[in-house]
């Protein structure tokens, strides 16, 4: 009886795991889809700098998702359970949204082609929320590293798909077929999410919308700190992320072609986020989070730089390994950290309203920060645009001392 309990609990870890990956695949594929991969089509169509960098505007639903996520923590939809129900609403929309930005063209209709990917943005964000409302409810307390590192590793293999393959595939068929191939990958993830099984309610979830709006705010803010630890998120990733808007044009300024932007930069990348990823994860266990933030923050920054350095180079295939190399594992290191961090942050009983108000402030830089780095770019050079991001970084790097030195209660709470 002991050894088949013990099989039994092994499966159901296995299974959490194995969906885990699953949503995080779905999440992850329709991110780079508005950026890198709209990006090189955008650039091969001729567009100019300055409105590729405007373009990251479009995923500002990544940044208010906030806003609209008390809806998920209140209401259930008349099918498949209050979590399920709504991941597979968002999925099929998403579907629909990305198959839709591929009959779009961006140099004859750039608004149109604007608004398609704000709706793709627009699900992708709210397929988010639930996606992590269910990982944080489906996952025990002791499941949730590896939860959120399988769900880390199925993330970036969207991400894998829709930029390296995408990119790959762009240089023999049209980008148009390019979209909907990525919209198809995404219907087995839906099959996944039906047969997956819903979670168990936790005790005391908001009875109305108001409660579902109020609560959430007025347990998290109650907390000293709170207001640090928002600046905190906010800041973390900003000079990566805007070094990120503009890497896919400045490889292809430089020289290189989409296949090897798809080959060193997406596939080699990938393993590299995936080992970085695995040795944050190893290393948090020694170090714990907020040593671990400061010094992948660091690391992050360093990589910035790195990017200086290859755009005085130029086109070399193995210092742009090397650099990639560099940035992935640091990269996937300080998210690691980062989001243990905010998972550690929320409470279960408001996990959509909380984890989407943490997440969002995670993902400003990428859309408003990011919107300007073409045109400083344009106007200062890709050697001083990745310097600028490099300082740009700094702050970001002093939160996670200040936090564990002067508010060390929310640092015990992070352990």
């Amino acid at each position: 009886m002991v050894i088949q309990n013990r099989f039994s609990s092994i499966l159901t870890v296995s299974r959490k795991m194995v969906t885990a990956l699953i949503m995080g695949f779905s999440s992850g594929l329709p991110l780079l889809l508005t950026i890198s991969v709209l990006q090189a089509w955008m650039k091969q169509e001729g567009v100019d700098l300055t409105t590729i960098g405007i373009f990251s505007l479009v995923g500002i639903p990544y940044t208010l998702k906030f806003l609209w996520a008390p809806i998920f923590d209140r209401f259930t939809l008349p099918f498949l359970g209050r979590r399920k129900g709504w991941i597979v609403a968002s999925q099929i929309f998403l579907i629909a949204s990305i198959a839709l930005l591929g009959t779009t063209s961006p140099s004859n209709s750039p608004w149109i082609v604007a608004f398609t990917a704000f709706f793709v943005a627009f699900f992708s964000a709210s397929q988010d929320i639930v996606v992590d409302s269910y990982r944080r409810e489906d996952l025990k307390d002791n499941e949730l590293g590896l939860g959120s590192s399988m769900y880390i590793y199925g993330y970036r293999a969207g991400m894998l798909l829709a930029s390296g393959g995408g990119l790959i595939l762009a240089d023999h068929i049209p980008f148009s077929m390019v979209y909907l191939i990525m919209a198809a990958s995404l219907i087995p993830a839906v099959v996944a999410t039906i047969l997956s099984p819903e979670p168990v309610a936790v005790i005391g979830q908001p009875s109305t919308l108001s409660e579902a709006v109020i609560e959430p705010l007025k347990e998290y803010f109650s907390r000293d700190g709170a207001i640090v630890i928002l600046l905190f998120i906010l800041l973390y990733k900003i000079g990566d992320t805007m070094a990120s808007a503009m890497t896919t044009p400045f490889y292809l300024d430089i020289g290189f072609t989409k296949t090897e932007i798809g080959a060193v930069v997406k596939l080699f990348g990938f393993w590299a986020t995936l080992g970085g990823t695995f040795l944050g994860g190893v290393l948090m266990l020694r170090l714990r989070i907020n040593r671990s933030l400061w010094i992948f923050g660091i690391l992050q920054a360093l990589s910035t730089a790195c990017f200086a350095w290859l755009a005085v180079v130029g086109h070399d295939t193995i210092l742009l390994s090397f650099v990639i190399a560099f940035e992935n594992i640091s990269s996937g290191m300080g998210t690691s950290a980062y989001i243990a961090f905010m998972a550690s942050m929320t409470d279960r009983r408001f996990t959509a309203t909380q984890y989407a108000l943490l997440s969002s402030l995670m993902g400003i830089p990428r859309v408003v920060a990011s919107a300007p780095t073409g045109f400083i770019a344009e106007n200062t050079g890709w050697a001083e645009f990745f310097i600028f991001c490099t300082v740009v970084a700094i702050p970001g790097i002093i939160f996670p001392f200040y936090i564990n030195k002067k508010l060390p209660l929310i640092a015990d709470k992070s352990q």
